[in-house]
């Protein structure tokens, strides 16, 4: 018996080719993503990786997605890498073009670290979004198309812009803290499916009976 889509296959519809279960395309170790997160781009769902930039392990930074996130064509997503030294005279990369230049490597400590970039479960990415480093993105938010993301984004919150600001919450308190206690995307695959009418719905009466 199925209960949907098979979570390990990289494409699960095969009559949609744009859209990548991106769980199954990693090859990074400090790329980590749930089950059923998906990437939509005609151009290559598969190459999600190519979108993360700036990732060097030695670092230490990881990206880390949840499950079920719906990501457009376009994303970008910037890491810690890409940060330059600021507390000096100039910015410049000096030590990167070499010859002699890298006697001014800097410390690995003089450079701006952000930490992790997380981005939550059940998150929508509109096309075009730009993710900065260290970001954190809560549960159920969404992300309009174009943004600039260079602060954290509450969970069930709906945001956007360039910087991108919170527009507004998705619902009211009583269903943010409901959703955020069953935490759905960890159910097993046959009580997502049996429940797949009131997840689809915003009766929240419904979503509380539950069990």
């Amino acid at each position: 018996m199925y209960y949907g889509p098979n979570k390990n296959e990289k494409f699960p519809n095969k009559n949609i080719p744009s859209v990548c279960f991106i769980k199954n395309v990693i090859t990074r170790p400090n790329i980590e993503v749930g089950d059923y997160t998906y990437y939509d781009d005609i151009k290559g769902a598969d190459k999600f990786e190519k979108h993360v930039t700036h990732h060097y392990e030695f670092l230490g930074d990881k990206l880390i997605i949840g499950k079920f996130c719906q990501i457009a064509s376009g994303i970008k997503i910037i890491m810690n890498g890409a940060n330059h030294r600021m507390n000096s005279v100039t910015t410049y990369p000096f030590n990167i073009m070499g010859n002699g230049w890298e006697k001014v490597t800097p410390k690995l400590e003089d450079l701006p670290f952000k930490g992790d970039t997380i981005i939550g479960n059940d998150v929508w990415i509109g096309q075009n979004v730009t993710i900065l480093p260290g970001v954190h993105i809560g549960d159920g938010a969404i992300i309009g198309a174009n943004s600039v993301v260079t602060k954290n984004i509450p969970a069930y919150h709906i945001a956007g812009g360039n910087p991108c600001k919170i527009i507004r919450k998705r619902f009211n308190d009583e269903l943010i803290n409901c959703l955020e206690e069953i935490k759905w995307w960890d159910w097993e695959e046959k009580k997502i499916f049996d429940n797949l009418e009131i997840l689809c719905s915003n009766d929240i009466e419904k979503i509380k009976m539950i069990k």
